[in-house]
């Protein structure tokens, strides 16, 4: 079937059962070639937790109703909408998981209140009563987050946090201990742990380190020696990646009033060197993580001021109620190939549909990315064209025309 008429992919349910009942949950979006699971034994070793059902060694269940729950790092909405009865308030950074939990939610017959779906960036509870986390990938989220949280943490709170075995480390144990209090772990099943941590209210973790900031190199082109702003979570949040390095040294320079998007933006790096390059272009910049948008503004507004135009959106790729169809001179996209453990192009996919759609005739997309994931044959079947801008051993730079 040609790409360029493909049906929208439909979301694959995973039933979970869960002490509350047994669910029908999905990513968002979801491939269903792919059929990756919206929930993971994590996840269901926490929920069992919680009804007394596992690990008998920590005691009986936790009483939830009355209490005022938070859930932190919900991949998929799997513990908000098991929970959905008890009104949790879920803090997550996760545009996509954020959608998912909607979905989740409305599929249960439980109530969407978007009061109770907070981004990373609102502001917290002032009172947490049992704080579950799903330990994420990235440790500096991880202690930000519960630097943010510290302050709602009374000694009565019941502090629970899950993930996989190869997602605990020492280093993830001792953030609870220094910012929370005591921590233990219970025993792995089925490649699942908990973390159990016991709030110590005399206990002071400190200043919240985050953001962090640097001073990018003097050998990449209009943004060499800027500063670059990073909230925890970002991608590269202590160094300049050596895949945006490639790019920056290669990056085209936007026509007079040209409108760029910055796709999958992360700190905003490639964006505010395209504006710096191309005074007066608009800049757009796109993510999926409230962490990584925010990062992106706070950098461009650093070097460019407060006046300089320039959108900032939390959103997927580029659907066509993100962004007007043919309304984009210039993409640039350097797209992650993972999706939490998962290895998937389904992401790179999603971006490059996005962005020839939102491109006018004539539009560009630029694309770096790894020399073996093969973007080229992708960006030819769907463009009917693509050019080696650049390459060395490990990375291509892509450039694809819409006819």
């Amino acid at each position: 079937m040609n790409p360029q008429t493909t049906p929208a992919a439909t979301p694959q349910a995973t039933p979970l059962t869960s002490p509350w009942g047994t669910l029908d949950l999905t990513r968002f979006p979801e491939d269903p070639r792919e059929r990756l699971r919206a929930w993971d034994a994590a996840d269901e070793y926490l929920l069992r937790h919680l009804a007394g059902e596992a690990d008998s060694a920590a005691g009986a269940a936790t009483e939830l109703s009355g209490r005022r729950i938070a859930v932190l790092g919900d991949r998929w909405g799997a513990l908000t909408t098991a929970l959905a009865e008890h009104r949790p308030v879920q803090i997550s950074d996760s545009h996509l998981g954020r959608q998912a939990t909607r979905a989740n939610l409305a599929r249960a017959g439980a109530a969407v209140d978007e009061g109770l779906l907070l981004t990373t960036r609102d502001t917290p509870p002032d009172r947490i009563d049992v704080l579950l986390v799903r330990v994420p990938k990235s440790l500096a989220l991880l202690e930000d987050q519960l630097h943010r949280l510290a302050p709602a943490i009374h000694p009565g709170t019941v502090v629970v946090g899950a993930g996989m075995v190869a997602e605990i480390h020492t280093s993830t144990l001792q953030l609870f201990e220094r910012i929370l209090g005591p921590t233990r772990t219970s025993l792995a099943v089925r490649k699942a742990r908990l973390i159990l941590c016991t709030p110590d209210p005399a206990l002071d973790p400190g200043p919240n380190p985050w953001p962090h900031r640097y001073a990018l190199p003097p050998d990449i082109g209009p943004a060499a020696g800027r500063t670059v702003v990073n909230h925890a979570g970002t991608f590269c949040a202590e160094r300049l990646d050596i895949g945006t390095r490639f790019l920056l040294a290669h990056l085209p320079v936007p026509a007079l009033g040209a409108r760029v998007v910055d796709l999958g933006c992360g700190n905003g790096v490639v964006g505010t060197a395209a504006a710096l390059a191309g005074p007066g272009a608009e800049l757009v910049f796109v993510d999926e993580s409230h962490q990584a948008v925010a990062s992106a503004e706070e950098t461009f507004r650093t070097n460019l001021g407060p006046e300089a135009p320039a959108e900032f959106l939390t959103a997927d790729a580029l659907a066509a109620d993100v962004v007007a169809p043919g309304s984009v001179d210039l993409v640039l996209n350097n797209p992650p190939f993972h999706s939490h453990q998962a290895t998937t192009d389904a992401t790179a996919w999603r971006m490059f549909t996005g962005a020839k759609r939102a491109l006018r005739p004539g539009g560009e997309l630029w694309v770096v990315g790894n020399r073996h994931l093969g973007y080229h044959v992708k960006l030819r079947r769907l463009f009917g064209n693509c050019q080696l801008v650049a390459g060395n051993p490990k990375f291509v730079v892509l450039r694809a025309v819409k006819r």
